[in-house]
C-alpha cells in the first residue's frame, strides 16, 4: 500500500469518528463502510456500524471522540481514542444516570478500497457500566474500582 493510500485509510477512519459519531452524520456511513463489513460482535454492513453509533448518541446525546493515536500499515489503521459523555439517554438498556462517562479503547480497522471492511474493538466496559452506577464499583478492576495510590508500591 502506498503512503498516498495510507493517508486515504486514516483519514476514512478520521472521518468515522469526527463526522459521523461526534456529529451524528450516519448518513456518510455507506461512504466509509463497505456493504461487506463485519464488525466486531459479527454484525454486517453500514447498517451494523449505525447501529451502533445510534445506540452511542442515544444513551450519550453529547458523547465526543478524541482521536488519541491513530497509525496506518498496509490495509489497517489502528486508532486509540477516548470519550466523554452525559448518561442521559437510555443506553444497552439501562435507563438515564446523568452520570459523566469517560471511556477509552483501541480499535483496529481494515480497508479495501478505500471503505472499512471489518473492524476489532477492545474498551473497558466494565468501566463504563460502573461510572453509570449499575455495576458495582469494586468488582472487576476496571476504571469505577481505580484507588489512588497512597504511598510505595513495594
Amino acid at each position: 500500500m502506498t503512503s498516498e493510500n495510507t493517508e486515504s485509510s486514516k483519514e476514512t477512519v478520521r472521518r468515522l469518528y469526527e463526522e459521523c459519531v461526534n456529529r451524528g452524520r450516519v448518513e456518510l456511513l455507506p461512504e466509509l463502510i463497505a456493504a461487506d463489513y463485519v464488525g466486531p460482535q459479527g454484525g454486517t454492513g453500514p447498517a451494523d456500524y449505525r447501529a451502533t453509533v445510534e445506540s452511542l448518541r442515544a444513551g450519550m446525546p453529547d458523547i465526543r471522540f478524541t482521536i488519541e493515536d491513530l497509525f496506518a500499515e498496509g490495509d489497517r489503521v489502528v486508532v486509540r481514542w477516548t470519550w466523554t459523555g452525559r448518561h442521559t439517554g437510555t443506553f444497552r438498556g439501562f435507563k438515564p444516570t446523568s452520570a459523566q462517562i469517560e471511556n477509552s479503547g483501541i480499535a483496529i480497522y481494515q480497508l479495501r478500497g478505500g471503505k472499512v471492511i471489518r473492524s476489532w474493538l477492545e474498551t473497558d466496559r466494565l468501566g463504563v457500566l460502573q461510572q453509570m452506577g449499575v455495576v458495582d464499583p469494586g468488582l472487576g478492576g476496571g476504571a469505577g474500582a481505580r484507588k489512588p495510590v497512597t504511598g510505595p508500591s513495594r
